[in-house]
């Protein structure tokens, strides 16, 4: 009965494939399950776990959740520590205060640094040659009624001497082209020789007048920028009580949140330490899984009847046991379904026969 045999022989091999995939399953869910809690208790020894801790200033203080992940950190201050604090942020408002009216009081140096600016560019808007000349030219006007006063009252008593009409000191003219000097008396020359060293002053004065005009307007800007200075210098100067006190309780928070620093920090080392033990556990258990998973992915039923399946006597012997339902078939009529209950119920029997069960 060569086809009862196939028969037999194709179901055997079938249930053997389905007894090794489920032994492969279960083989591999044991060690995914395995390697999930090792990971799991990786992950636990590696979490953040700080550490409470009081200081003579402060206690710090963690929040956990019941899954073991921190929800809140903060400190407490002692109870002098606290109080120090409010006082100095009392103070704090104060400082701030009389920032607030120091900048009102000094606030006009705005405006007189402005005005001192634009006085400052109209007195440079001449150069200094432009204001020499208007030195001379004022100069000038202011002496000339005097001078004319003078020279009339000269020319009045040289009449009245006779001497009017006298002329010396005459000069030719000089070989160059120059002209020569003009013919006067004593007295006239005089009076010309004054006023000529007058003009050589007053050309003098205007010189200078020139450079201290630049100069004072210059100095306008420069004491504007001071007025400014003064302004924003006494701006800090009346914020630094503020700053001073706002500097003292931030000086408080920080001796509060040292003890804060120093339990994160233990907390860290201890997070470290673990991550370092976890990844042992982590290693062993995936080994160990790997290892179960090697042990429990093999199936003895499945290789039995592997093996039962590629020996023709016992096939041949089934087919012959079993013959008479087969051959009136005519071997071919057989559904997937009937070959397996064939096979299995063959299978069983065997077995039992055999002493496996």
């Amino acid at each position: 009965m060569p086809i009862a045999a196939a028969v037999i022989g194709g179901g055997l091999s079938y249930l053997a494939s389905q007894e090794q995939a489920s032994a492969t399953e279960s083989a591999a869910n044991t060690s995914a399950n395995a390697q999930l809690e090792a990971a799991r208790i990786a992950a636990a020894e590696a979490r953040f776990r700080p550490v409470g801790i009081t200081t003579r200033f402060a206690g710090s203080n963690f929040q956990m959740s019941p899954e073991g992940y921190l929800t809140g950190a903060g400190y407490n201050l002692s109870p002098e520590l606290k109080a120090y604090q409010d006082r100095i942020m009392g103070l704090t408002e104060r400082g701030l205060g009389q920032a607030e009216a120091g900048e009102a009081r000094l606030r006009p140096n705005i405006g007189a640094a402005q005005s001192l600016f634009n006085l400052g560019s109209q007195y440079l808007l001449q150069t200094p040659e432009q204001t020499a000349q208007k030195y001379m030219e004022g100069q000038y006007n202011l002496l000339a009624p005097s001078r004319e006063r003078s020279l009339a009252g000269l020319r009045n008593d040289q009449f009245q001497k006779g001497r009017l009409g006298l002329s010396v000191g005459a000069t030719g003219e000089r070989p160059n082209g120059g002209l020569g000097l003009s013919a006067t008396n004593p007295e006239m020359e005089a009076y010309y020789n004054a006023i000529a060293q007058q003009d050589l002053q007053i050309a003098q004065q205007a010189e200078q007048a020139g450079q201290q005009r630049t100069a004072f307007g210059t100095g306008l800007f420069s004491t504007g920028n001071q007025l400014l200075d003064q302004y924003y210098g006494g701006q800090i100067n009346a914020l630094s009580p503020f700053t001073t006190y706002l500097g003292a309780g931030q000086g408080i928070e920080g001796l509060g949140q040292e003890s804060l620093r120093l339990g994160a920090e233990l907390g860290g080392r201890a997070s470290t330490a673990g991550a370092n033990a976890g990844q042992f556990l982590f290693t062993g258990g995936s080994n160990a899984a790997a290892a179960r998973q090697a042990g429990q992915g093999f199936s003895p039923e499945a290789g039995f009847l592997q093996g039962l399946s590629r020996n023709r006597q016992f096939t041949q012997g089934v087919g012959n046991y079993f013959g008479g339902g087969i051959g009136g078939a005519g071997g071919s009529g057989l559904s997937q379904y009937e070959m397996d209950a064939l096979s299995r119920d063959a299978f069983n029997q065997t077995s039992y026969a055999g002493g496996i069960y």
